[in-house]
């Protein structure tokens, strides 16, 4: 009887292996974001938003100084000084948030573009991956708890295949 456990256990460990799903890792996020697709889709919204972007910026320099000088010298100031810096600060403050929200508005329209139109290309190039590479299961790094072996990151891969579908 102890023989038959052994041979049953024997058998059993080597067809083990030969069921065992191959498991890789991907992160679409990353392999989409380094396409050339994606940087040319970031240049040509930087070219959109850029001078709004720099405007902003140059507005929270300045509400960040007429802050600073609505606190050192705030009550030193006359009231109609004062009153006048903060209408400054309330105006220049309008316009910061109207522009970061056109802003964060332009960038979440492009994403939205680029990614609809980058999906078909993305699921081609992650199936062609995974039949070269006879992949079953397919996670996303952040859903790996625990692997006792590396598992192959195939990001890059995909981003090469992307690159090279037209």
């Amino acid at each position: 009887m102890r023989k038959l456990t052994a041979v049953v256990c024997l058998l059993g460990a080597m067809i083990l292996p030969a069921h065992a799903a191959e498991v890789a890792v991907l992160d679409w996020r990353a392999a989409l974001m380094n396409t050339q697709s994606a940087q040319a889709s970031l240049s040509s919204l930087e070219g959109q938003i850029g001078s709004q972007q720099r405007e902003a910026q140059s507005l929270g320099n300045e509400l960040q100084q007429l802050q600073q000088r609505l606190q050192n010298e705030g009550e030193t100031m006359g009231q109609s000084q004062r009153e006048s810096l903060i209408g400054e600060l309330q105006q220049k403050g309008s316009r910061f948030e109207q522009l970061r929200q056109e802003v964060m508005q332009a960038q979440q329209r492009s994403e939205q573009q680029f990614l609809e139109s980058a999906e078909s290309k993305l699921e081609q190039a992650v199936e062609r991956v995974l039949e070269r590479h006879g992949i079953d299961v397919l996670v996303e790094p952040q859903g790996v708890l625990h692997s006792g072996v590396d598992l192959p990151n195939l990001t890059d891969e995909v981003t090469q295949i992307f690159d090279g579908l037209n």
